[in-house]
């Protein structure tokens, strides 16, 4: 079973208490609409402090100065460099689809997936109760990548694939901090989620991007921004007899996060081994192996 999670203490216990009771979407509009504040003076302070809280490695985006983005979530999406990031070679390379630190990985046992230390979650409820589509994924494969607020926040494909659906969960908000992981029951399961899913050369993959607190909205490259305001129910795109071509190649951007989150992968049963020598609190980089296809 996954572990190396710290056990969470009584301070964590109490700041994850505290995310309970809050307004999740409403102060997520508000920071949407912070975001995107264009008067120079302002964003431009907002570009500085963060990336100084942050440490922030301006040197990799393809721009640099505060004043070359229009507003703040520009710069929280800033595009890196061409190079500064390489998928790890060979068909059969499973590659990470972003910057960040492995929450955790390994095998689903059944239908459960483990979050951390007395917590775990469903194929079924991560899925929004999609009982066939779960089904596919028992006993299979997974991977819970965190990324902080420093990290890049674009993500892209660690494989080659064929876009079939896009499924929007709706749900809370809670902050996906190592903090809130150790002691929401659920968490992945109970926050707001996309979950696109993929035809690959080994079978179906799924790639579920998680929202948090003040993500405000998070994009795909086929349909821009996809997480509806306000929605009360799952809601799906089948693309599965879409004119256009939705084939994308392993490196390809395939969508972003407006502010730090979660991605979490899934592999069917039989299909991938995982890397062994990553473990919760490995870091990651774009590119970075983090398994292999099964030949």
């Amino acid at each position: 079973m996954p572990e190396n999670q710290p056990e969470p203490n009584l301070i964590n216990k109490i700041k994850a208490a505290l995310t309970y009771p809050l307004p999740h979407h409403f102060l997520s509009h508000i920071v949407y609409q912070f975001m995107r504040i264009k008067n120079p003076q302002v964003k431009d302070l907002q570009i500085t402090m963060m990336a100084k809280a942050f440490n922030i490695n301006l040197s990799e985006s393809k721009l640099k100065a505060p004043d070359a983005f229009p507003d703040f979530n520009s710069f929280f999406t800033r595009e890196l460099r061409e190079g500064v990031r390489k998928f790890e070679d060979g068909e059969a390379m499973l590659c990470s689809p972003v910057d960040g630190k492995v929450s955790q990985m390994g095998d689903i046992d059944g239908s459960s997936i483990f979050q951390a230390k007395g917590h775990s979650f469903t194929l079924q409820k991560l899925l929004g109760d999609d009982q066939v589509l779960a089904s596919n994924y028992l006993n299979g494969k997974f991977a819970t990548i965190y990324l902080s607020p420093r990290d890049y926040h674009r993500i892209h494909m660690p494989c080659s694939g064929k876009l079939k659906r896009i499924i929007h969960i709706p749900g809370r908000l809670f902050s996906v901090a190592p903090y809130t992981v150790t002691t929401v029951p659920g968490l992945f399961a109970r926050n707001e989620r996309v979950a696109c899913v993929f035809d690959t050369e080994f079978g179906e993959m799924i790639m579920i991007l998680v929202g948090a607190i003040f993500v405000s909205s998070m994009d795909t490259v086929w349909t821009g921004t996809i997480t509806p305001p306000g929605a009360k129910k799952v809601t799906e795109i089948d693309l599965s007899n879409a004119q256009r071509s939705l084939d994308i190649e392993k490196g390809e951007e395939m969508g972003r996060f407006n502010m730090g989150s979660t991605v979490i992968l899934l592999f069917p049963k039989d299909k991938v081994t995982l890397n062994d020598r990553l473990s919760a609190g490995s870091t990651l980089r774009l590119g970075n192996g983090i398994g292999r296809v099964i030949v």
